[in-house]
């Protein structure tokens, strides 16, 4: 028999919601045949059957949480007729999940999906002491994983598990503490993507509601931003009037063709790109170890878009290579794509530097979190007509407000600086600016 379990998607990742049942009880399947259909923090993945056979075991219903390792499908394959024990087996060497990819990802995480068969977390069950940072513990891969990706000092931790191992509530305990919360682990909650409450909230005035797979993960990713960054940001006003003008007079020009209107990312992403070759220290990753920066010599350029589910940054793959039109659709493809769940995983993974628009929702400003482990974001603010001073007298012009937070640790402010007056250079001159 072979237990078909849910594959660990990596970047502190540890259950997903099945959405729905692809075979049932009985159905012959073939290797690679779609078994069920997962959300994850990114898109909605139909997971592929390891091993051809019948499908015996259906673990689980629609709309429940799955942890990973946890036992989807058992498919009885060629010559066996037992029926599996009900304890869950320890997985061959050659079922082990593969190793997690380090690298560079989106806001809400990197995604590597595994076919293979996986060892479950075996959370609960005694195991070796091994030592990690020093102290000798036990715990599981996956808990120690969760420590790391919350910050927390697993060593420190005193265990609830049988021999005092540490689990996942621990962790999470651990973690609620440090961040002054106080709230019942056993409150009843509501889905925010429509699931009905769990059970009534006693105090009516109040509702408790359960947070997606996106959004945990966003809040995920944001904490360790800014736990492991030293944030500091830049602001500045520049005068886009040349640039307002100029796409006033192409933005209706692939109406027809296309189905869109010329917007002014296509424009900043130039800018930004031309921006980064001059200064790649901006375009770069600082090492897990801390003694030395990774310098990207390639442009991936993500773009954060505000769906109904949260924040995602799908990847403008080589933008440097592209063109005003190009990058113009591409911007509109990957933000439809991360709005139905349509892209591909590899299309949300791997930005060298990230863009947010705090303009498309109608702010004037904002002070960005950095996409880790990039070491900048640029923030773009709400184009407006303001009075400025000109040569002595007061003149209306298009403003545009930028803002770049930066890791501290990386570049300094005297490196922002020379970074933000570059790019305001590129902006400010479109006709210059295309001819690069």
């Amino acid at each position: 028999m072979v237990e078909f379990r849910f594959p660990d998607i990596g970047e502190g990742i540890h259950e997903g919601v099945l959405l729905r049942w692809l075979v049932d009880v009985g159905d012959k399947v073939k290797e690679g045949d779609s078994l069920c259909e997962m959300e994850t923090d990114k898109v909605n993945a139909e997971l592929p059957s390891p091993a051809e056979g019948i499908v015996r075991e259906l673990k689980g219903k629609v709309g429940d949480n799955i942890n990973v390792g946890d036992v989807l499908v058992v498919i009885q394959t060629e010559g066996e007729t037992a029926v599996p024990d009900a304890a869950p087996k320890a997985a061959s060497e050659d079922s082990k999940k593969k190793p997690l990819e380090e690298g560079n990802a989106g806001v809400v995480g990197e995604l590597e999906v595994s076919d293979e068969l996986m060892s479950s977390s075996d959370e609960g069950l005694p195991e070796t002491r091994e030592k990690f940072t020093g102290v000798k513990i036990l715990a599981t891969p996956v808990a120690r994983k969760m420590a790391h990706d919350l910050g927390i000092k697993i060593e420190e931790l005193q265990g609830t598990g049988p021999l005092g191992r540490v689990m996942k509530a621990d962790i999470q305990k651990a973690y609620d503490l440090s961040r002054g919360k106080e709230e019942s682990y056993a409150s009843p909650v509501a889905d925010v993507a429509g699931v009905a409450p769990v059970a009534a909230v006693e105090n009516k005035s109040e509702e408790r509601v359960r947070l997606s797979t996106l959004r945990k993960t966003i809040a995920r990713k944001m904490t360790e931003s800014m736990f492991t960054i030293p944030h500091t940001v830049c602001y500045q006003d520049i005068d886009v009037t040349e640039l307002v003008a100029y796409r006033e007079g192409i933005k209706h020009l692939f109406q027809e063709e296309k189905g869109f209107s010329i917007t002014y990312l296509p424009f900043i992403i130039k800018a930004l790109i031309l921006t980064l070759k001059k200064y790649p220290n901006f375009n770069s990753q600082l090492s897990a170890e801390g003694d030395y920066l990774i310098v990207k010599r390639y442009y991936d350029i993500g773009i954060a878009v505000d769906t109904n589910d949260g924040l995602m940054v799908p990847v403008i793959k080589s933008a440097d290579k592209k063109s005003l039109l190009e990058l113009m659709e591409e911007t509109v493809r990957l933000s439809s794509g991360a709005r139905s769940k349509a892209l591909k995983l590899e299309e949300l993974k791997g930005s060298t530097f990230s863009i947010t628009n705090f303009g498309a929702v109608g702010a004037s400003s904002g002070a960005p979190i950095i996409n880790y482990p990039e070491v900048a974001i640029l923030g773009i603010g709400k184009i407006q007509q303001k009075p400025v001073v000109i040569e002595n007298e007061i003149a209306i012009r298009w403003i545009l407000p930028i803002s770049l937070a930066f890791d501290h640790r990386v570049v300094d402010g005297g490196d922002a600086g020379r970074f933000l007056q570059a790019f305001e250079a590129y902006i400010k001159a479109p006709n210059a600016l295309l001819l690069r």
